[in-house]
């Protein structure tokens, strides 16, 4: 632990500076049109993280409910079977995580396409996916500081939830849905 005295605007600063270079790298990659033409042509979407990434994924799968896809959280009690037709989108930085790589080998094994986020791609992960996102950020084990100041791996986080944003916001203009359109599928039991 260091003794300097951050602030938290100096804090939001450094956050801000990261997540602007890491989105620009990623949206460099060429590879986000192809993950949100698997997502946009899915039958339903399946999302499945493990700890702080799938909080992440969970916020996505809110927003693409919202546009009226059917949208599944794996591990919850009232998620489906997956089948042919269908997407799991999975965040891993690793692209190792052991839950998340059996859920993508069975999405595979029944015919249905894998779309990921990694900093890895040639893990496990990136080579079962069918799309994957490429985020240069540290894994959660890396304390090097050399590809983010932050925590573990926040900055992997982040941007898992600016990019599950950005296909919203994507997929949702491409809809010619209004805000009013989506706004029925909001909770109405808060």
């Amino acid at each position: 632990m260091t003794t300097s005295k951050q602030t938290v605007t100096a804090s939001l600063e450094l956050i801000s500076d990261e997540l602007s270079r890491t989105a620009a790298t990623v949206a460099g990659g060429g590879r986000l049109e192809e993950l949100a033409g698997l997502i946009e042509g899915a039958e339903r979407i399946f999302v499945v993280g493990a700890g702080r990434s799938g909080l992440a994924l969970k916020m996505t799968a809110m927003r693409l409910m919202h546009l009226g896809k059917t949208t599944y959280v794996v591990g919850e009690t009232t998620t489906p079977a997956i089948g042919p037709g269908d997407v799991l989108l999975a965040a891993s930085g690793s692209g190792t995580t052991g839950s998340i790589l059996r859920a993508a080998q069975k999405a595979k094994e029944v015919g249905a396409r894998v779309a990921s986020v990694t900093i890895a791609p040639q893990s496990a992960l990136g080579e079962l996916s069918d799309a994957v996102a490429v985020v240069p950020a540290a894994e959660k084990l890396d304390r090097s500081s050399a590809s983010s100041a932050q925590y573990a791996g926040s900055l992997f986080e982040q941007t898992v939830v600016l990019l599950g944003d950005a296909l919203f916001h994507t997929l949702w203009h491409r809809s010619d849905q209004s805000g009013e359109d989506l706004w029925p599928r909001h909770t109405n039991l808060e």
